[in-house]
């Protein structure tokens, strides 16, 4: 498949209470290497009212929402795509500039109705997730598969492939009749109900590791920004409407033990680094059962296909002009580097800024409101955590190496 006929997508991203994030990655957004894709937002007042004063204002179809659901606003999103193919992302992540390209690529099989990309943590290297398969319990377990292509995963034993509500794809069709979202999946489990919804009629699902986003689990009224937990409520709610849904009976009870145990764990872990006081953890495990309790008592009614509004393909005219530039130096050239990247970037040129201190520091990776990346970190430390303590490395090495890491996902040339 060529650019030129390249299937039609509409990307749609929900926000709620950030719109400094929601900018940021609308920035990331407007700036795919794809030819065929419009743009969904759907946001509270905050983040509605920071897109109508942007550049985006009359680009995006805008969707006003002040509800904390965030199934009925993807719901909302699908209503209105009029793209084949409609793709999530979360207002807190940043796609790569390849994203949609290598996400869209598995639907050339016309068996693969929904696609799921690797998802890149807040050091912008760490994977926060890769491959994994769910159970009828909503326990997930990771697959290893060849992370340079996508491949087509069939679950085992009523299982089904996992994909990541921040990074996913679905035919507009499927999404569509099959209901898209359950309104009961406030938060939490939401994209899972979806993925074992579709194994169970037999669906299949393709992974796409290049297909990659950033996400930097931004703080919300669940979490701060250190990710310690605020409120649990809805996770618990979540849990006991899955396992209704989808879990033999039998199961309920050792899942929920073992369910609360993991929160409790996280929730000391979070104290004992000081995140969180002593006592917000029986807090903490209090709103989990509150919660759960209350999703025992959620009606649970079939679900009705999402109806379309009709509306016509709003196509963004991406930023990118195909052009990539990869610019590089020591920490001290780091502010004459940053302004010749705000520079290219301004044209629409993807640039990727590389600064290297003479140490072994950790590498770390920012896309910045400029609309250009810069990775920075010792010209001897690591970047991928899988990586030895100390590189022995020239700079035209560690760059020549750090740049092939990312050639792929960024759009950087062969050289």
């Amino acid at each position: 498949m060529t650019q030129n006929d390249a299937l039609s997508v509409s990307i749609v991203i929900v926000s709620r209470d950030r719109p400094q994030t929601l900018m940021l990655c609308l920035n990331g957004v407007s700036r795919l290497l794809y030819s065929n894709y419009e743009i969904i937002v759907v946001a509270d007042p905050d983040g509605a009212d920071a897109v109508r004063k942007s550049d985006f204002s009359d680009k995006v179809k805008l969707v006003d929402f002040d509800e904390a659901n965030i199934s009925v606003a993807r719901n909302l999103g699908i209503s209105k795509a009029a793209g084949d193919i409609v793709a999530f992302i979360d207002d807190d992540a940043v796609p790569e500039p390849a994203w949609l390209t290598h996400l869209v690529q598995p639907f050339e099989n016309p068996d693969v109705a929904t696609v799921g990309g690797f998802v890149r943590g807040r050091n912008g290297i760490s994977f926060q997730w890769k491959a994994r398969e769910i159970t009828q319990n909503g326990a997930a377990f990771d697959l290893v598969i060849d992370e340079n292509q996508p491949t087509i995963l069939t679950p085992r034993n009523g299982n089904a492939i996992k994909t990541e509500g921040t990074n996913m794809a679905i035919r507009r069709d499927i999404v569509s009749n099959i209901g898209g979202f359950d309104p009961l999946f406030r938060f939490y489990l939401d994209e899972t109900d979806l993925n074992l919804r579709l194994a169970t009629v037999g669906h299949q699902t393709a992974i796409s590791p290049l297909a990659e986003v950033h996400h930097a689990y931004a703080p919300s009224t669940r979490r701060k920004a250190s990710r310690a937990a605020i409120d649990l409520t809805e996770i618990g709610a979540s849990l006991a409407v899955f396992l209704r849904k989808h879990c033999p009976i039998e199961r309920h009870d050792k899942r929920w033990v073992a369910f609360q145990k993991e929160h409790h764990q996280k929730a000391i872990a979070h104290m004992v680094n000081g995140l969180i006081e002593p006592r917000d953890v029986a807090q903490l495990m209090k709103t989990l059962h509150d919660g759960y309790a209350q999703g025992l008592e959620r009606a649970i009614d079939p679900l009705v296909p999402v109806k379309n509004s009709g509306e016509d393909f709003l196509g963004f005219q991406s930023r990118a002009t195909g052009k990539s530039h990869v610019l590089a130096g020591r920490i001290w050239s780091k502010w004459r580097l940053r302004k010749m990247a705000r520079k290219l970037a301004a044209q629409g040129d993807t640039v990727s800024v590389f600064t290297f201190t003479h140490t072994a520091l950790f590498h770390h990776v920012r896309f910045r409101k400029g609309g250009y990346w810069e990775q920075r970190g010792g010209l001897f430390g690591r970047s991928a955590r899988t990586q030895a303590l100390f590189q022995t490395v020239t700079l035209s090495q560690r760059l020549k190496g750090e740049t092939t890491r990312v050639a792929r996902q960024r759009g950087i040339p062969d050289n």
